[in-house]
């Protein structure tokens, strides 16, 4: 009965060793993340949602609430891939990308697609590819008996 029980506290004083071990080292990987972190409110954020104003005088485009100011390094995509510029941008449409936000609040677009993806169809288009395979079957039979 005493083996029994000094065998359960030494294991559990050994995972308890182990966990102590790993705490502190997950504590040091925090640090360097939440340095990491401040990095990445540097890193783009992302934005989606329909074009509610184009100024091409001004360079800028809205999506919902936020402004959004297309810059020389702001990479531009049409629906199709190919490479855009703001004149693509159509109010109604849906825009996506990613932007960083100026110490002065201004929303700069490091990429944007403007319009939906043109091969977002052809998904769709997969999954009916699925329920014609289905129907034909079923409809093949119940024609020809």
């Amino acid at each position: 009965m005493k083996r029994k029980i000094l065998g359960r506290a030494s294991f559990a004083l050994i995972v308890a060793g182990l966990l102590a071990t790993a705490l502190p080292a997950d504590a040091a990987d925090a640090g360097t993340n939440g340095a990491g972190s401040t990095g990445e409110k540097a890193a783009p954020d992302r934005f989606y949602g329909s074009v509610s104003k184009v100024d091409t005088n001004k360079n800028t485009f809205t999506v919902g609430e936020q402004m959004f100011v297309v810059t020389a390094e702001t990479q531009i995509t049409k629906k199709d891939g190919e490479k855009g510029s703001l004149a693509d941008a159509v109010v109604g449409e849906p825009a996506r990308g990613t932007y960083t936000k100026k110490s002065d609040g201004t929303l700069n677009v490091t990429k944007v697609r403007f319009g939906k993806k043109a091969n977002s169809k052809a998904g769709g288009s997969g999954k009916s590819g699925g329920k014609k395979k289905s129907e034909p079957s079923g409809g093949a039979e119940s024609k020809q008996p």
